[in-house]
């Protein structure tokens, strides 16, 4: 093979530059010492290769020039799928499965089954994969949801939302709320630590030492939690719990957004009330305890401290609980709320909106 000095700059140019991949480098070396007659034994001993890859790569320049050093595109030819069945796959996902297939949810191999099993043209699991990323479907993935039926629904959203959004100048808003029986649980074998290349591991199986009832209250202003544990739940333990969250903002305006339970209006509460009017309860909707940013404090307190936990004793768990608060308050930052009344309003009505016509369809359905 004779190379022009075009060639050779154009062949030292893939070698030297940074931008080319190491691979095609190579190769361009594979073309130059076969240029310099050197052996194809010895080519391949330098590029690290077999000799039927050298054979290969210098029939590819002599036929393509510099273009056949690049790798050509690899992968299975595109499927074929009319837009009828994409249409179909995407409203099966959008709907239960079938009865008869006993399935509660769609899979992508699932799905692929059926359509072959039902349809004109067979697919792959990979396309419908595909179809479900480029449409935002994800039926492998469920949520919670529950509308509240309470007449004063919409008065008390506005009335909380206000809170959050726009307190009272002055004023303390608390969000306070009780994480019942939370439980001791000790494993059965000693807790294997987390090390490079495997994950902490813990038995399945537990020993139960008993349970704490957590009593807590958000300061919406700044982020801080006050807390306690106490044995038990009611009006009485409620109603202490209470005296020394507010204590702190004595001669202040304090509103205090909590639940329906009834451990909060019992009459005590009520009376402690009357002889405190800068206090001010305010009630979350029924049903939607979720308005109440304690909540969202729970939900990180058990996902941090609680669950992958390890207590000997339910001492040990409200030590952890204290610890855990304590650190916590060191670096609060208040929740940032961001929706407002008509923006929670309008996705109830939307939900309410679907569900009707669920129901109208399903109604239709049976008849």
């Amino acid at each position: 093979m004779e190379l022009g000095d075009a060639e050779r700059a154009e062949l030292s140019a893939l070698i030297n530059s940074r931008d080319v991949p190491a691979n095609v480098g190579t190769r361009a070396r594979i073309v130059l010492w076969h240029a310099e007659n050197t052996p194809k034994a010895r080519i391949a001993q330098l590029a690290g290769v077999s000799r039927p890859t050298v054979d290969l790569w210098l029939s590819r320049y002599e036929r393509d020039g510099v273009a056949g050093l690049v790798d050509r595109p690899r992968g299975a030819p595109r499927e074929q799928v009319p837009a009828a069945v994409r249409a179909r796959i995407v409203a099966l996902t959008r709907t239960t499965p079938p009865a008869e297939t006993g399935l509660s949810h769609w899979s992508t191999r699932e799905m692929a089954r059926y359509i072959g099993r039902t349809g004109p043209v067979p697919v792959s699991w990979h396309y419908v994969a595909k179809v479900w990323r480029e449409e935002g479907l994800r039926p492998h993935q469920s949520g919670t949801f529950k509308l509240s039926r309470d007449p004063d629904f919409a008065i008390k959203v506005a009335d909380i939302v206000g809170l959050y959004l726009d307190p009272p100048g002055g004023a303390v808003v608390l969000c306070v709320d009780e994480k019942t029986q939370v439980q001791a649980l000790d494993r059965t074998q000693p807790l294997l630590p987390i090390s490079f290349g495997r994950t902490e591991k813990r038995t399945h199986d537990y020993v139960r030492h008993g349970t704490t009832n957590l009593f807590a209250a958000l300061n919406t202003g700044t982020g801080e939690v006050f807390a306690s544990c106490h044995p038990t739940r009611n009006g009485a333990t409620f109603l202490a719990f209470l005296k020394d969250a507010v204590a702190p903002h004595g001669g202040r305006e304090i509103h205090v957004i909590l639940d329906n339970l009834s451990t909060h209006t019992t009459p005590d509460v009520n009376a402690w009330l009357d002889t405190n009017p800068h206090v001010h309860f305010h009630f979350t909707p029924v049903g939607s305890s979720w308005i109440n940013q304690i909540e969202t404090w729970f939900g990180i307190i058990t996902r941090q401290a609680i669950r992958r936990g390890t207590f000997p004793s339910v001492h040990a768990l409200t030590r952890q609980i204290r610890d855990y608060i304590t650190h916590w308050n060191s670096t609060a930052q208040p929740f940032t709320w961001t929706a407002t009344a008509d923006e929670i309003l309008a996705k109830v009505r939307l939900t309410q909106t679907s569900i009707r016509k669920l129901v109208d369809n399903n109604r239709n359905r049976h008849r």
